[in-house]
C-alpha cells in the first residue's frame, strides 16, 4: 500500500464557480520531499534554484491566471527532479540524471525500483488528481502553464517571450496566438522553445486523448521571476485567454 504523502504531491485551487477553465502547472515546485534521498538530491541551493529543478515562476503565474480567470488549478509540489510529471511512463527523461550540464547526485545510480517507487509516491497521485479534475465537466479546455530559460548551457538566447505549444487540434492554441500577436509588442513563439507534441506528455494524456481543447504557455522565466512580473504577464493573459475561448466558440 502507497502511504499518502504529507503535504501531497499536488495542490489543487478550486473556481469560484463552474468553468470551463482548467489550469495546470506541471514544474510548480522544486521542494525534494523527505521520502526522496532524505529530501535532498545532492545540488546546491543555486542549482535547485535553476530551472532544472523546476519552472521558475510558473507557479505564481497559475495561481494569479486561475484567480483572473475563476479558473480551477492543479499544481505539483514536488521537483522535476524527482520525477517529471510532464514526461510519459516510458520517457528516458522521466527521471534525469544530468540535465543541461548538471549531473544530479541522488538520480546517477537510481534503478528501476527506485523510480517505480517515486512514480508510485508523485508521478501517479499527480496524475489521477489531474484526470479527476478535468472529468469534472465534457467541455473542460486545458491549458498548462510552463516557463523556460531564457539560454540553455553552450546554445544561442532564446527570443521569444511567450511560446505558445500544440499538436493537431489548434481550436484554442490559434486563436490564442493569434491574440498573443496582435498585441503588438510581444514575441511570441509557436511549437517554441519546444516541439508542441511529447508522446506521453501532461498535456497529451489528459487533452489530445480525450479531444479537449487546449495549448500549452511558456513564460521566459527571466521575464516572471519575481511577484511584480508574475502578476504582471497573468494580467496581460487573461484577456487575451478569454478572448481566444469566445473566437473558438463562435467558430
Amino acid at each position: 500500500m502507497t502511504v499518502p504523502m504529507s503535504p501531497p504531491p499536488f495542490e489543487i485551487i478550486e473556481a469560484p464557480a463552474p468553468t470551463r477553465w482548467l489550469l495546470t502547472c506541471d514544474h510548480a515546485s522544486n521542494r525534494v520531499p523527505p521520502e526522496v534521498a532524505g529530501g535532498d538530491l545532492g545540488l546546491p541551493a543555486e542549482e535547485m534554484g535553476r530551472h532544472i529543478a523546476y519552472d521558475v515562476g510558473a507557479a505564481g503565474v497559475t495561481r494569479h491566471l486561475a484567480r483572473l480567470l475563476g479558473a480551477p488549478a492543479i499544481l505539483s509540489t514536488f521537483s522535476r527532479l524527482v520525477i517529471d510529471p510532464n514526461r510519459g511512463e516510458d520517457d528516458p527523461t522521466l527521471m534525469m540524471r544530468l540535465y543541461d550540464g548538471t549531473i544530479i547526485p541522488a538520480n546517477r545510480h537510481v534503478d528501476a525500483t527506485e523510480i517505480a517507487r517515486r512514480k508510485a509516491l508523485f508521478y501517479d497521485p499527480y496524475h489521477e488528481a489531474v484526470a479527476q479534475m478535468a472529468a469534472r465537466r465534457e467541455d473542460v479546455v486545458y491549458v498548462a502553464v510552463h516557463s523556460f530559460t531564457p539560454r540553455l548551457n553552450g546554445r544561442r538566447p532564446r527570443p521569444w517571450e511567450v511560446g505558445v505549444l500544440y499538436a493537431w487540434d489548434e481550436r484554442f492554441s490559434r486563436p490564442l496566438i493569434e491574440g498573443l500577436k496582435a498585441e503588438g509588442d510581444i514575441t511570441v513563439g509557436e511549437n517554441e522553445p519546444y516541439p508542441g507534441h511529447l508522446p506521453g506528455d501532461a498535456v497529451d494524456r489528459h487533452a489530445l486523448h480525450h479531444g479537449r481543447p487546449n495549448a500549452l504557455i511558456e513564460l521566459r522565466h527571466d521575464l516572471i521571476a519575481d511577484e511584480a512580473g508574475q502578476t504582471y504577464w497573468a494580467e496581460r493573459l487573461a484577456p487575451i485567454c478569454e478572448a481566444a475561448l469566445g473566437a473558438m466558440e463562435e467558430s
